[in-house]
């Protein structure tokens, strides 16, 4: 992994961004927006209507106001476990689903891209016929919230917050010169086909938690979270949904926010820079509030957990 420690540095691993292609892309047509009807629900799994299997946490009174999180690449809800912990001890109905491929859910071998990822979030939202809902999205999952803000709307939404989010744009381009370039990515790919159990590893050891920072204090239950959640997801799933989060274009999504919207972001992200994530992201969106974390890295929800959980408290109550 010695060759892959300049890529992963400095503007590094933009890792939810192994842009296979510059195939940007909004809304996939092809893919029906009212395809989140669920043809089964048990307990823990809703099924969607192309039979996969979603896997959902349901915790907190359920009369009470809901908070939906999405989570990060390569990660599941379980990454979520602290935000959800204090909300639902504050008396919020918080919602979590691990998104297809990763986690406990299916692991089909298609509709690995952003478009179902919305549909499948949808789905669950519907399912659980859940309204003036708070979406909650962090890293990939900020671009999940926003394509599904993008495709079906702010009926059912109350507010967003946007965490370590992708959006508006990771890969550069001409009309996106801020973003990582390609090679980059390629360096990832090139490292999830190699060992993704090490890279899992490196991205947790190193940038992700800021833990290749001078006197940073290394947590190794961080590190063994990140990668037990990590190898649970399929390989070809995590494979493919590198490439979505790199090249899917969110700024026409961003757009169509007519919410308040909370943004949060450490200003020493050296997984999805600052620069060209949250400093543009609020520039897109009315009613924004970027809320800048000094000398955060990627991984706050962990890192600067207690902080992000009052913010995030702090929002829900006004």
């Amino acid at each position: 992994m010695k060759s892959l420690t300049r890529p992963l540095s400095a503007l590094t691993l933009a890792f939810f961004t192994l842009a296979g292609s510059a195939q940007a892309s909004a809304a996939d047509t092809s893919i029906s927006t009212h395809s989140a009807a669920a043809v089964a629900q048990t307990a823990n799994y809703i099924t969607t209507r192309d039979g996969v299997q979603i896997y959902y946490k349901d915790w907190g009174p359920k009369g009470a106001p809901v908070v939906v999180f999405s989570h990060g690449w390569p990660l599941s809800s379980d990454s979520w476990e602290s935000q959800m912990l204090f909300l639902a001890d504050k008396g919020y109905r918080v919602v979590a689903h691990d998104r297809r491929g990763h986690g406990r859910s299916s692991q089909p071998w298609e509709g690995n891209d952003m478009d179902h990822y919305a549909d499948d979030l949808a789905t669950v939202i519907e399912t659980l016929d859940l309204k003036d809902v708070t979406l909650v999205g962090f890293s990939t999952g900020g671009g999940e919230v926003a394509r599904y803000i993008g495709r079906h709307g702010t009926q059912r939404v109350k507010k967003a917050a946007l965490i370590s989010a992708v959006t508006p744009l990771m890969l550069k381009t001409d009309s996106n010169p801020i973003g990582l370039p390609l090679q980059v990515f390629d360096d990832i790919r090139n490292a999830s086909l190699k060992d993704r159990s090490q890279l899992y590893l490196d991205i947790a050891s190193g940038p992700f938690f800021g833990f290749n920072r001078p006197g940073a204090q290394t947590s190794q239950g961080m590190i063994q979270s990140f990668w037990a959640q990590g190898m649970q997801g399929g390989h070809k799933n995590t494979y493919d949904s590198i490439a979505a989060f790199s090249a899917t274009d969110f700024r026409d999504d961003l757009k169509k926010f007519d919410i308040p919207t909370l943004i949060v972001h450490g200003d020493d992200d050296q997984i999805v820079p600052i620069d060209a994530s949250a400093r543009a992201a609020v520039k897109l969106i009315k009613n924004a509030e970027l809320i800048e974390y000094p000398g955060a890295p990627h991984g706050i929800t962990d890192t600067h957990k207690d902080r992000l959980n009052q913010d995030l408290l702090s929002f829900l109550q006004h």
